[in-house]
């Protein structure tokens, strides 16, 4: 058989097992029963309060930060916590950057997270009212709930999986664990008059400097968490048990963070496509959401832009003019329509399909008329151009019509 007779046959392959990876994709790969029932249980609960949802991921995670250098976005420990795993990975080889960076500018080039306070402010320059329902999606939020106050000032019905589930409910989940000695801070103990004694009569020689003031005494809750080392160590201590167990309870509660955040009735990320090809929640949701339902209501904001547009009232956020409200409006109905669909695939198609799985995982039915195809500057279909349905599929489409 020569390679001519297999021309015409490699095209149609190529499609079925581009649907095949597809359907691995959105419909072999599941979460586990439970998850989906606790999840599903979720959006009913959302659900029942009679009015429409909006899943917020705010996508504030330490990799992140310290990757793309926002460490000087918090204050205090956080900034130290971010430039401390920063110096990590330059010594890994992922950074190839230097430790210190103007973050501001960094913001300013859309390389950071939307600040949670800026989100409510767009939120409101949409005209959510005040009573929104807002879930907060997203295992950890690195620097604290403080980071949620703005937002909770904005909209009063700001929840997360706590507030829709119970302790017996997520503990179920988990299902049964050995218990751990928990990691109690433990004061060091004070030093006796004789080792005191000792301490002075080796030090140097005379004429010595009065000793020092005692030290400010270290209260409990500034050891509480899993930063207390910042404050001995120069060195992050390895995980302890109960650090790995936490790890893997996050897992589980993403998980149900995904399931709602594709159901909700908006999704508002606030990190995504950030170009480090790294699994990336609010690109996953975003292309879900896409796969399951093209006309559902996802922004996908313009960081760079909206820094823009927030440098412009930064001395007066909370009571911005009717200009700038109808920019930052336009600006995200955009993210909604085609123009948005478009700049999303030029951000996520080089690293991941799943982020904007079409044309790849869509197809047109015969009586659809063929939609111009727009290609980006290395060939690659953006939008449109989808192929036709095969015959079996759309059969298949038929029957259940006719079932429902």
């Amino acid at each position: 058989m020569d390679g001519g007779c297999l021309q015409p046959i490699l095209p149609p392959i190529l499609s079925e097992f581009q649907r095949l990876r597809c359907r691995v994709a959105f419909h072999a790969l599941q979460f586990r029963p439970e998850i989906q029932i606790l999840g599903l249980r979720m959006v009913e609960r959302l659900r029942a309060w009679g009015q429409p949802f909006l899943a917020y991921h705010p996508g504030l995670v330490r990799d992140t930060l310290a990757y793309h250098g926002c460490a000087e976005l918090f204050q205090d420990v956080h900034t130290e916590l971010i430039q401390y795993r920063r110096e990590q990975m330059i010594k890994q080889g992922i950074v190839n950057d230097e430790l210190s960076v103007e973050s501001h500018i960094r913001r300013e080039n859309g390389s950071c997270p939307l600040m949670p306070e800026e989100v409510g402010l767009l939120l409101r320059a949409m005209g959510y009212p005040s009573n929104t329902i807002i879930y907060v999606a997203g295992s950890q939020t690195f620097g604290g709930q403080r980071l949620l106050i703005p937002l909770r000032a904005i909209f009063a019905n700001v929840v997360d999986r706590t507030s829709l589930c119970s302790k017996t409910e997520l503990s179920d989940l988990v299902g049964p664990e050995t218990p751990l000695p928990p990691d109690v801070f433990k004061m060091p103990n004070p030093k006796s008059e004789e080792q005191l004694k000792e301490e002075w009569s080796r030090a140097g020689p005379r004429p010595r400097p009065l000793p020092p003031p005692p030290d400010r005494p270290v209260y409990q809750h500034e050891k509480e968490g899993w930063y207390a080392w910042i404050t001995e160590n120069d060195k992050e201590p390895n995980p302890s048990p109960m650090d790995l167990r936490m790890q893997a309870h996050r897992l589980l509660w993403d998980a149900l963070d995904y399931i709602v955040s594709v159901e909700a009735d908006a999704f508002f990320p606030g990190f995504h496509s950030d170009g480090s090809r790294w699994p990336d929640f609010s690109g996953l949701v975003i292309g879900q959401r896409l796969y399951e339902r093209a006309s559902s209501r996802t922004y996908r904001p313009d960081r760079k832009k909206i820094a823009e547009l927030f440098n412009v009232i930064r001395d007066d956020m909370y009571h911005p003019k009717r200009n700038w409200i109808l920019s930052a409006r336009e600006h995200l109905n955009r993210s909604l329509s085609e123009e948005g669909l478009i700049r999303q695939s030029l951000l996520s198609k080089p690293t991941s399909f799943l982020s904007h799985p079409i044309p790849e995982c869509s197809c047109r039915i015969s009586s659809v008329e063929i939609t111009k195809p727009i290609k980006g500057k290395d060939g690659r279909i953006l939008f449109g151009g989808e192929l036709e349905c095969p015959k079996w599929m759309q059969s298949a489409r038929a029957e259940k019509a006719r079932t429902n």
